[in-house]
């Protein structure tokens, strides 16, 4: 027998229940993992809580984008990998069709990537979301150039952090926004250029003073809101602005003022580049692995969890206190 995490109904974290199951087999195209780590993700607590994309199937929902482990065995027609091997599960897949939250998981062998020599479990369980979202918002969707600056929005968020580090791989200029200055060090040691306390500084003022009035080449939000109608204004006027989540639940107002014509406003889903895109995969995938051997791209830890602790690590997932990723770790 082995442990997984299940729920039954919609709710809080204490929804979250350890259950024990058989392990699964895998069948044709799919691979069972010996799970080490699990990477939490705000999609997680979304999908749990009915507030995601899309609805879990009740009761009985599994849970879970993300993990690092090793292949325990194969199924049918997979190439590529085999027992033994150790990988990460990136977000190819939807969570009503497979899970990673568990001491194994069967998962579609697309999802799999080989771990880098070095990378252990808990970095290789922390990175895919994070860096396939920032990839996709800075590289394929943004078109950061060197010398460019970013924006990023929330940035003590892991994907915040994942788009500073994708910022100066790519030679691009990134500046960081947080709520308030306590986080201003860590963000700056984190490798933000510039980092703005947006309800102790002027927003516009201090892009106007980072960028010499021009306003930033992109910029990348999680929150939307009523904020949008300021942040839309940092942008340059051939600029572009992506939205790439909802923190804030209050509509958002569309900015249709002439002076903003010009920049490109638009949302993106990382399944843009996880589930609709194999060719963009394909290069997400030796971006951030190569960014993984050089040391260039490493994800920030926040803390992690044993995953008997799944409720408490949900709960400091929805504090909003994080730095970084939330990892719970599985003992064998």
């Amino acid at each position: 027998m082995t442990k997984a995490v299940f729920f039954d109904e919609l709710g809080g974290p204490e929804v979250l229940r350890l259950r024990e199951v058989a392990p699964g087999e895998p069948g044709k195209g799919e691979a069972r993992v010996r799970v080490d780590a699990i990477g939490l993700n705000r999609a997680e607590a979304n999908f749990r809580s009915g507030t995601y994309v899309y609805q879990p199937n009740l009761p009985g929902s599994g849970i879970g984008y993300e993990a690092a482990g090793v292949v325990e065995a194969v199924g049918e027609g997979v190439d590529g990998f085999a027992p033994g091997d150790a990988v990460s599960a990136v977000p190819t897949f939807l969570m009503t069709e497979y899970g990673t939250y568990g001491e194994s998981a069967v998962l579609p062998a697309h999802a799999l990537v080989h771990r880098p020599a070095g990378v252990d479990a808990v970095t290789g369980a922390a990175t895919w979301m994070a860096y396939t979202t920032a990839y996709g918002l800075l590289v394929e969707f943004g078109g950061t150039r060197p010398g460019d600056t970013v924006l990023v929005n929330a940035a003590s968020s892991s994907v915040g952090l994942a788009a500073i580090q994708v910022a100066n791989h790519l030679g691009a200029i990134p500046i960081a926004t947080t709520r308030t200055g306590a986080k201003r060090r860590r963000l700056l040691d984190a490798g933000a250029a510039h980092v703005i306390a947006v309800q102790e500084q002027d927003l516009l003022k201090e892009i106007d003073a980072a960028t010499g009035g021009r306003g930033v080449d992109l910029a990348v939000d999680a929150v939307m809101g009523p904020a949008v109608d300021t942040l839309v204004q940092a942008v340059a006027p051939d600029g572009t602005l992506l939205f790439y989540g909802w923190l804030d639940p209050t509509p958002a107002p569309m900015p249709i003022a002439p002076d903003f014509r010009g920049r490109t406003i638009r949302t993106y889903a990382f399944t843009e580049l996880t589930v609709d895109s194999e060719p963009r995969l394909r290069r997400a995938k030796h971006f951030i692995n190569a960014g993984l051997r050089s040391g260039s791209l490493s994800p920030v830890i926040d803390r992690t969890f044993d995953l008997a602790d799944v409720v408490a690590a949900h709960r400091h997932l929805e504090s909003n206190t994080q730095f970084g990723k939330i990892v719970l770790t599985v003992e064998h």
